[in-house]
Protein backbone atom coordinates (compact mmCIF):
# COMPACT_ATOMS: atom_id res chain seq x y z
CA UNK A 1 0.00 0.00 0.00
CA UNK A 2 1.24 3.49 -0.83
CA UNK A 3 -0.35 6.93 -1.10
CA UNK A 4 0.27 9.93 -3.32
CA UNK A 5 -0.65 13.25 -1.67
CA UNK A 6 -1.30 16.42 -3.65
CA UNK A 7 -0.76 19.11 -1.02
CA UNK A 8 -1.76 22.74 -1.66
CA UNK A 9 -1.83 24.01 1.94
CA UNK A 10 0.56 24.99 4.72
CA UNK A 11 2.32 21.91 6.08
CA UNK A 12 2.09 22.36 9.85
CA UNK A 13 -1.61 21.49 10.09
CA UNK A 14 -1.31 18.29 8.03
CA UNK A 15 0.81 15.63 9.82
CA UNK A 16 -0.08 12.93 7.32
CA UNK A 17 2.04 10.12 8.78
CA UNK A 18 0.48 10.60 12.22
CA UNK A 19 -2.99 10.61 10.75
CA UNK A 20 -2.36 7.49 8.68
CA UNK A 21 -0.90 5.79 11.75
CA UNK A 22 -4.09 6.59 13.62
CA UNK A 23 -2.49 9.07 16.03
CA UNK A 24 -5.20 11.68 15.49
CA UNK A 25 -8.44 13.00 16.97
CA UNK A 26 -11.33 10.60 16.50
CA UNK A 27 -9.23 7.53 15.65
CA UNK A 28 -9.66 5.00 18.41
CA UNK A 29 -7.03 2.35 17.68
CA UNK A 30 -3.65 3.59 16.41
CA UNK A 31 -1.85 1.21 14.07
CA UNK A 32 1.36 1.99 12.12
CA UNK A 33 0.60 2.71 8.48
CA UNK A 34 3.80 1.19 7.14
CA UNK A 35 3.25 2.18 3.51
CA UNK A 36 5.03 4.71 1.31
CA UNK A 37 3.91 8.34 1.44
CA UNK A 38 4.72 10.33 -1.70
CA UNK A 39 3.94 14.05 -1.58
CA UNK A 40 3.86 16.82 -4.16
CA UNK A 41 3.50 20.18 -2.39
CA UNK A 42 3.04 23.85 -3.31
CA UNK A 43 5.83 26.21 -2.27
CA UNK A 44 3.61 29.29 -2.60
CA UNK A 45 1.10 28.06 -0.01
CA UNK A 46 3.81 27.18 2.50
CA UNK A 47 5.52 30.56 2.12
CA UNK A 48 2.22 32.48 2.28
CA UNK A 49 1.57 30.88 5.67
CA UNK A 50 4.92 32.15 6.95
CA UNK A 51 6.26 28.60 7.36
CA UNK A 52 9.90 27.71 6.63
CA UNK A 53 10.38 25.43 3.66
CA UNK A 54 11.13 21.88 4.82
CA UNK A 55 14.67 20.57 4.60
CA UNK A 56 15.37 16.98 3.53
CA UNK A 57 14.30 14.67 6.31
CA UNK A 58 12.03 17.20 8.03
CA UNK A 59 8.89 15.40 6.91
CA UNK A 60 8.12 11.79 7.74
CA UNK A 61 7.41 10.80 4.16
CA UNK A 62 9.03 8.48 1.65
CA UNK A 63 9.40 11.08 -1.09
CA UNK A 64 8.77 14.83 -1.12
CA UNK A 65 8.88 17.18 -4.09
CA UNK A 66 8.18 20.90 -4.05
CA UNK A 67 6.70 22.84 -6.98
CA UNK A 68 6.41 26.62 -7.03
CA UNK A 69 2.67 26.09 -7.41
CA UNK A 70 0.60 23.00 -8.08
CA UNK A 71 -0.86 24.94 -11.02
CA UNK A 72 2.45 24.21 -12.77
CA UNK A 73 1.53 22.37 -16.01
CA UNK A 74 4.25 19.80 -15.24
CA UNK A 75 2.44 18.57 -12.11
CA UNK A 76 -0.02 16.07 -13.69
CA UNK A 77 2.69 14.21 -15.60
CA UNK A 78 4.99 14.20 -12.60
CA UNK A 79 2.21 12.95 -10.33
CA UNK A 80 1.45 10.10 -12.74
CA UNK A 81 5.13 9.16 -13.03
CA UNK A 82 5.52 9.04 -9.24
CA UNK A 83 2.30 7.06 -8.88
CA UNK A 84 3.63 4.45 -11.27
CA UNK A 85 7.15 4.47 -9.75
CA UNK A 86 5.92 3.93 -6.19
CA UNK A 87 3.00 1.68 -7.18
CA UNK A 88 0.56 4.05 -5.56
CA UNK A 89 -2.68 2.45 -4.39
CA UNK A 90 -4.49 5.59 -3.17
CA UNK A 91 -4.49 9.30 -4.03
CA UNK A 92 -5.23 12.01 -1.43
CA UNK A 93 -6.14 15.63 -2.15
CA UNK A 94 -7.78 18.11 0.23
CA UNK A 95 -7.74 21.31 -1.83
CA UNK A 96 -10.53 22.18 -4.24
CA UNK A 97 -8.02 22.87 -7.01
CA UNK A 98 -6.57 19.33 -6.80
CA UNK A 99 -9.56 17.01 -6.40
CA UNK A 100 -10.08 16.78 -10.18
CA UNK A 101 -6.45 15.82 -10.81
CA UNK A 102 -6.63 13.25 -8.01
CA UNK A 103 -9.79 11.78 -9.53
CA UNK A 104 -8.19 11.60 -12.97
CA UNK A 105 -5.14 9.80 -11.58
CA UNK A 106 -7.33 7.26 -9.79
CA UNK A 107 -9.30 6.67 -12.96
CA UNK A 108 -6.23 6.25 -15.16
CA UNK A 109 -4.63 3.85 -12.68
CA UNK A 110 -7.85 2.00 -11.84
CA UNK A 111 -7.67 2.89 -8.13
CA UNK A 112 -10.38 3.05 -5.48
CA UNK A 113 -12.07 6.35 -4.77
CA UNK A 114 -13.86 9.02 -6.78
CA UNK A 115 -13.15 9.27 -10.51
CA UNK A 116 -13.58 12.24 -12.84
CA UNK A 117 -17.31 11.84 -13.48
CA UNK A 118 -17.98 11.55 -9.74
CA UNK A 119 -16.15 14.81 -8.99
CA UNK A 120 -17.50 16.82 -11.94
CA UNK A 121 -20.86 17.81 -10.35
CA UNK A 122 -18.96 19.32 -7.41
CA UNK A 123 -16.37 21.13 -9.55
CA UNK A 124 -18.33 22.41 -12.56
CA UNK A 125 -20.68 25.07 -11.23
CA UNK A 126 -22.83 24.96 -14.37
CA UNK A 127 -23.40 21.21 -14.13
CA UNK A 128 -23.91 21.54 -10.38
CA UNK A 129 -26.67 24.13 -10.77
CA UNK A 130 -28.40 22.19 -13.53
CA UNK A 131 -28.51 19.00 -11.45
CA UNK A 132 -29.67 20.87 -8.34
CA UNK A 133 -32.38 22.77 -10.23
CA UNK A 134 -33.53 19.50 -11.76
CA UNK A 135 -34.08 18.19 -8.23
CA UNK A 136 -36.26 21.18 -7.31
CA UNK A 137 -33.54 23.11 -5.46
CA UNK A 138 -33.57 26.85 -6.08
CA UNK A 139 -30.42 28.33 -7.64
CA UNK A 140 -29.66 31.79 -8.98
CA UNK A 141 -30.48 32.49 -12.64
CA UNK A 142 -27.31 31.67 -14.55
CA UNK A 143 -25.70 30.99 -17.89
CA UNK A 144 -22.30 30.12 -19.35
CA UNK A 145 -21.68 33.03 -21.75
CA UNK A 146 -19.21 32.08 -24.49
CA UNK A 147 -18.94 35.67 -25.69
CA UNK A 148 -19.18 39.19 -24.34
CA UNK A 149 -22.40 39.60 -26.31
CA UNK A 150 -24.02 36.68 -24.53
CA UNK A 151 -22.95 38.14 -21.19
CA UNK A 152 -24.52 41.49 -22.18
CA UNK A 153 -27.74 39.71 -23.11
CA UNK A 154 -27.84 38.01 -19.72
CA UNK A 155 -27.25 41.33 -17.95
CA UNK A 156 -30.04 42.95 -19.97
CA UNK A 157 -32.42 40.16 -19.00
CA UNK A 158 -31.53 39.88 -15.31
CA UNK A 159 -30.16 43.30 -14.37
CA UNK A 160 -27.55 44.24 -11.78
CA UNK A 161 -25.72 43.36 -9.67
CA UNK A 162 -24.26 40.65 -11.89
CA UNK A 163 -21.78 37.99 -10.80
CA UNK A 164 -19.02 36.65 -13.08
CA UNK A 165 -16.88 33.73 -11.93
CA UNK A 166 -14.93 30.70 -13.08
CA UNK A 167 -16.99 27.55 -13.56
CA UNK A 168 -14.31 25.67 -11.60
CA UNK A 169 -13.23 28.52 -9.31
CA UNK A 170 -12.58 28.50 -5.58
CA UNK A 171 -11.80 30.90 -2.67
CA UNK A 172 -13.53 33.74 -4.56
CA UNK A 173 -10.45 34.05 -6.80
CA UNK A 174 -11.45 35.89 -9.97
CA UNK A 175 -15.02 36.45 -8.77
CA UNK A 176 -16.43 39.79 -9.87
CA UNK A 177 -19.62 41.46 -8.63
CA UNK A 178 -20.61 44.07 -11.18
CA UNK A 179 -22.86 46.61 -9.47
CA UNK A 180 -24.03 48.63 -12.47
CA UNK A 181 -23.70 48.93 -16.26
CA UNK A 182 -20.65 51.19 -15.93
CA UNK A 183 -18.67 48.25 -14.52
CA UNK A 184 -19.83 45.78 -17.17
CA UNK A 185 -17.89 46.77 -20.28
CA UNK A 186 -14.41 46.98 -18.66
CA UNK A 187 -15.03 43.59 -17.03
CA UNK A 188 -16.13 42.02 -20.32
CA UNK A 189 -13.20 43.54 -22.22
CA UNK A 190 -10.85 41.93 -19.72
CA UNK A 191 -12.68 38.60 -19.50
CA UNK A 192 -12.96 38.09 -23.27
CA UNK A 193 -9.75 39.75 -24.44
CA UNK A 194 -8.58 36.43 -25.94
CA UNK A 195 -11.92 35.59 -27.55
CA UNK A 196 -14.76 33.19 -26.75
CA UNK A 197 -14.42 30.95 -23.71
CA UNK A 198 -16.26 28.06 -22.06
CA UNK A 199 -15.02 28.42 -18.48
CA UNK A 200 -17.10 31.35 -17.18
CA UNK A 201 -20.47 31.43 -15.51
CA UNK A 202 -22.69 34.50 -15.10
CA UNK A 203 -25.24 34.62 -12.29
CA UNK A 204 -27.92 36.91 -11.08
CA UNK A 205 -27.02 38.42 -7.71
CA UNK A 206 -28.85 36.90 -4.74
CA UNK A 207 -29.35 39.29 -1.82
CA UNK A 208 -29.11 37.92 1.69
CA UNK A 209 -26.78 36.41 4.26
CA UNK A 210 -24.55 33.53 3.17
CA UNK A 211 -24.83 30.35 5.21
CA UNK A 212 -22.68 27.28 4.88
CA UNK A 213 -23.17 23.65 5.85
CA UNK A 214 -20.19 21.41 6.51
CA UNK A 215 -20.31 17.69 6.99
CA UNK A 216 -18.92 14.19 6.68
CA UNK A 217 -20.43 11.42 4.54
CA UNK A 218 -19.47 7.80 5.22
CA UNK A 219 -20.44 5.13 2.70
CA UNK A 220 -23.03 7.43 1.18
CA UNK A 221 -24.67 8.51 4.46
CA UNK A 222 -24.21 11.85 6.22
CA UNK A 223 -23.01 11.06 9.74
CA UNK A 224 -22.26 14.60 10.94
CA UNK A 225 -23.21 18.00 9.51
CA UNK A 226 -23.95 21.47 10.81
CA UNK A 227 -24.81 24.92 9.42
CA UNK A 228 -22.99 28.18 10.05
CA UNK A 229 -23.44 31.73 8.84
CA UNK A 230 -20.81 34.14 7.54
CA UNK A 231 -21.13 37.56 9.12
CA UNK A 232 -19.32 39.12 6.15
CA UNK A 233 -19.15 38.91 2.36
CA UNK A 234 -16.66 36.35 1.05
CA UNK A 235 -15.85 38.51 -1.96
CA UNK A 236 -14.76 41.46 0.20
CA UNK A 237 -11.45 39.80 1.16
CA UNK A 238 -9.40 42.47 -0.60
CA UNK A 239 -11.04 45.46 1.08
CA UNK A 240 -12.19 44.26 4.50
CA UNK A 241 -9.96 45.74 7.22
CA UNK A 242 -11.85 44.35 10.19
CA UNK A 243 -12.37 40.95 11.81
CA UNK A 244 -14.45 38.49 9.78
CA UNK A 245 -16.67 36.39 12.03
CA UNK A 246 -18.29 33.07 11.08
CA UNK A 247 -20.73 31.40 13.52
CA UNK A 248 -22.52 28.06 13.86
CA UNK A 249 -26.30 28.14 14.19
CA UNK A 250 -28.02 27.07 17.40
CA UNK A 251 -29.81 23.72 17.56
CA UNK A 252 -33.18 25.46 17.91
CA UNK A 253 -32.57 28.02 15.14
CA UNK A 254 -35.39 27.57 12.58
CA UNK A 255 -32.83 27.72 9.78
CA UNK A 256 -30.86 24.74 11.07
CA UNK A 257 -33.18 21.89 9.93
CA UNK A 258 -34.01 23.69 6.69
CA UNK A 259 -30.35 24.04 5.73
CA UNK A 260 -29.54 20.44 6.68
CA UNK A 261 -32.48 19.19 4.58
CA UNK A 262 -31.50 21.34 1.58
CA UNK A 263 -27.96 19.98 1.61
CA UNK A 264 -29.16 16.37 1.88
CA UNK A 265 -31.30 16.88 -1.21
CA UNK A 266 -28.40 18.53 -3.01
CA UNK A 267 -26.04 15.68 -2.22
CA UNK A 268 -28.61 13.20 -3.53
CA UNK A 269 -28.91 15.18 -6.77
CA UNK A 270 -25.14 15.36 -7.32
CA UNK A 271 -24.32 11.78 -6.29
CA UNK A 272 -26.44 9.51 -8.47
CA UNK A 273 -26.66 5.74 -8.04
CA UNK A 274 -23.31 4.20 -8.90
CA UNK A 275 -21.22 7.20 -7.87
CA UNK A 276 -17.81 6.23 -6.54
CA UNK A 277 -17.82 9.26 -4.26
CA UNK A 278 -18.97 7.42 -1.13
CA UNK A 279 -16.93 8.74 1.82
CA UNK A 280 -16.07 12.43 1.74
CA UNK A 281 -16.43 15.80 3.41
CA UNK A 282 -18.57 18.55 1.94
CA UNK A 283 -18.87 22.33 2.15
CA UNK A 284 -22.09 23.89 0.86
CA UNK A 285 -22.86 27.60 0.59
CA UNK A 286 -26.49 28.73 0.65
CA UNK A 287 -28.07 32.19 0.50
CA UNK A 288 -30.78 33.02 3.04
CA UNK A 289 -32.72 35.77 1.31
CA UNK A 290 -34.58 38.68 2.97
CA UNK A 291 -37.89 36.98 2.00
CA UNK A 292 -36.79 33.76 3.78
CA UNK A 293 -35.87 31.61 0.76
CA UNK A 294 -32.86 29.29 0.66
CA UNK A 295 -30.94 29.49 -2.61
CA UNK A 296 -28.02 27.15 -3.27
CA UNK A 297 -24.86 29.00 -4.22
CA UNK A 298 -22.56 25.98 -4.62
CA UNK A 299 -21.29 22.85 -2.90
CA UNK A 300 -17.85 21.24 -2.82
CA UNK A 301 -17.11 17.58 -2.20
CA UNK A 302 -14.29 18.36 0.23
CA UNK A 303 -13.95 20.04 3.62
CA UNK A 304 -14.26 23.80 3.91
CA UNK A 305 -11.31 26.15 4.04
CA UNK A 306 -10.22 28.71 6.62
CA UNK A 307 -10.56 26.99 10.03
CA UNK A 308 -13.83 25.19 9.27
CA UNK A 309 -12.19 21.83 9.96
CA UNK A 310 -11.22 23.03 13.44
CA UNK A 311 -14.71 24.42 14.06
CA UNK A 312 -16.15 21.04 13.04
CA UNK A 313 -13.81 19.28 15.45
CA UNK A 314 -14.97 21.61 18.23
CA UNK A 315 -18.58 20.70 17.45
CA UNK A 316 -18.26 16.94 17.07
CA UNK A 317 -14.79 15.81 18.14
CA UNK A 318 -14.24 14.75 14.50
CA UNK A 319 -11.39 16.26 12.47
CA UNK A 320 -12.55 16.27 8.84
CA UNK A 321 -9.05 16.32 7.34
CA UNK A 322 -8.11 13.24 9.38
CA UNK A 323 -11.22 11.35 8.36
CA UNK A 324 -10.88 12.23 4.67
CA UNK A 325 -7.16 11.40 4.65
CA UNK A 326 -7.86 7.97 6.12
CA UNK A 327 -10.84 7.36 3.86
CA UNK A 328 -8.89 8.25 0.72
CA UNK A 329 -6.08 5.96 1.91
CA UNK A 330 -8.52 3.08 2.31
CA UNK A 331 -8.20 3.01 6.10
CA UNK A 332 -11.02 2.62 8.65
CA UNK A 333 -12.72 5.53 10.39
CA UNK A 334 -13.38 4.17 13.91
CA UNK A 335 -15.16 7.27 15.16
CA UNK A 336 -17.97 6.91 12.65
CA UNK A 337 -17.70 3.33 11.45
CA UNK A 338 -20.66 2.15 13.52
CA UNK A 339 -23.08 4.91 12.54
CA UNK A 340 -24.35 3.85 9.07
CA UNK A 341 -27.64 2.08 9.60
CA UNK A 342 -27.59 2.99 13.29
CA UNK A 343 -28.63 6.10 15.21
CA UNK A 344 -29.08 9.44 13.50
CA UNK A 345 -26.30 11.93 12.73
CA UNK A 346 -24.14 13.28 15.52
CA UNK A 347 -25.30 16.39 17.36
CA UNK A 348 -22.92 19.24 18.30
CA UNK A 349 -21.49 19.40 21.81
CA UNK A 350 -21.47 23.23 21.86
CA UNK A 351 -21.53 26.17 19.51
CA UNK A 352 -18.39 27.35 17.74
CA UNK A 353 -17.06 29.78 15.16
CA UNK A 354 -14.02 31.50 13.79
CA UNK A 355 -12.70 35.03 13.53
CA UNK A 356 -10.33 35.89 10.69
CA UNK A 357 -8.29 38.87 9.58
CA UNK A 358 -7.02 39.22 6.03
CA UNK A 359 -3.56 40.05 4.83
CA UNK A 360 -2.97 43.62 3.70
CA UNK A 361 0.18 44.89 2.02
CA UNK A 362 3.11 46.31 3.92
CA UNK A 363 5.73 45.66 6.55
CA UNK A 364 4.49 43.76 9.59
CA UNK A 365 5.60 45.74 12.65
CA UNK A 366 3.53 43.96 15.32
CA UNK A 367 1.28 40.92 15.64
CA UNK A 368 -1.06 39.95 18.47
CA UNK A 369 -0.02 37.63 21.26
CA UNK A 370 -1.80 34.25 21.34
CA UNK A 371 -4.98 34.54 23.43
CA UNK A 372 -5.07 32.61 26.70
CA UNK A 373 -8.83 32.26 27.22
CA UNK A 374 -9.85 28.62 27.74
CA UNK A 375 -12.66 28.92 25.18
CA UNK A 376 -10.16 29.68 22.39
CA UNK A 377 -9.68 26.33 20.66
CA UNK A 378 -6.91 27.48 18.37
CA UNK A 379 -5.04 30.58 17.20
CA UNK A 380 -2.87 30.90 14.09
CA UNK A 381 -0.56 33.58 12.66
CA UNK A 382 0.28 33.51 8.96
CA UNK A 383 3.09 36.09 8.94
CA UNK A 384 6.03 37.13 11.09
CA UNK A 385 7.05 40.49 12.49
CA UNK A 386 9.54 42.13 10.12
CA UNK A 387 8.04 40.39 7.08
CA UNK A 388 6.80 42.29 4.02
CA UNK A 389 3.51 40.81 2.87
CA UNK A 390 1.30 41.21 -0.18
CA UNK A 391 -2.45 41.89 -0.13
CA UNK A 392 -4.85 38.98 0.17
CA UNK A 393 -5.09 37.12 -3.12
CA UNK A 394 -8.23 35.18 -2.20
CA UNK A 395 -10.76 34.65 0.55
CA UNK A 396 -8.45 32.13 2.26
CA UNK A 397 -5.36 34.36 2.41
CA UNK A 398 -5.43 35.15 6.13
CA UNK A 399 -3.18 37.10 8.45
CA UNK A 400 -4.66 35.61 11.62
CA UNK A 401 -7.30 33.02 12.49
CA UNK A 402 -8.91 31.91 15.73
CA UNK A 403 -11.53 29.30 16.63
CA UNK A 404 -13.67 29.63 19.73
CA UNK A 405 -16.53 27.90 21.51
CA UNK A 406 -19.48 28.80 23.74
CA UNK A 407 -22.78 27.28 24.91
CA UNK A 408 -24.80 29.49 22.53
CA UNK A 409 -24.31 31.32 19.28
CA UNK A 410 -24.93 34.68 20.96
CA UNK A 411 -22.16 34.12 23.50
CA UNK A 412 -19.84 32.74 20.83
CA UNK A 413 -20.36 35.86 18.73
CA UNK A 414 -19.67 38.13 21.71
CA UNK A 415 -16.43 36.32 22.48
CA UNK A 416 -15.19 36.19 18.90
CA UNK A 417 -15.97 39.83 18.15
CA UNK A 418 -14.11 40.96 21.27
CA UNK A 419 -11.15 38.79 20.30
CA UNK A 420 -11.24 40.09 16.73
CA UNK A 421 -11.18 43.70 17.91
CA UNK A 422 -8.19 42.89 20.11
CA UNK A 423 -6.36 41.24 17.23
CA UNK A 424 -6.92 44.29 15.01
CA UNK A 425 -5.75 46.65 17.77
CA UNK A 426 -2.55 44.66 18.36
CA UNK A 427 -1.67 44.30 14.66
CA UNK A 428 0.48 46.96 13.04
CA UNK A 429 1.31 46.97 9.33
CA UNK A 430 3.09 49.98 7.83
CA UNK A 431 4.00 50.82 4.23
CA UNK A 432 6.86 48.68 3.02
CA UNK A 433 10.18 50.53 2.68
CA UNK A 434 11.37 51.45 -0.76
CA UNK A 435 14.58 49.80 -2.00
CA UNK A 436 17.52 51.46 -0.27
CA UNK A 437 15.33 52.88 2.51
CA UNK A 438 17.02 52.23 5.86
CA UNK A 439 13.75 52.08 7.89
Amino acid sequence: MSVLILHRNPLAAFPYRRWLDGDAPGVAAPAPYGGDIVMLAARDKIELAGEPLPAPGDLDVTYFELFGTLDDPAVPARALALAEQYRVTHVIAHHEADVQLAAGLRERLGLDGAWSADIAPFRDKLLMKRLAAGAGIEVAPHTAPRTAGQARDFAAAHGFPLVLKDRAGYNSVGLRILRDPAELEPALADAYRDGPREDLIAEGYVAGRMCHVDGLVVDGRTVAAWPSQYQYELASFGSDPGPRVDLTLDVDDPLTPRLLDLVERTLAALRPAGSRLRTHAFHAEVFHTPDDRLVLCEIAGRSGGAKIREVFETLFGVQLAVQVTRAEAGLPLPVVEGTPGGPGPLLPRCMSGQVLTMKRPGLVRALPAPPREEWVRGFWLFAEEGQVIAPAAGSADFLTAAVGSAPTRTECERRLRALGDRVIAETKIVPAPEPGDAR
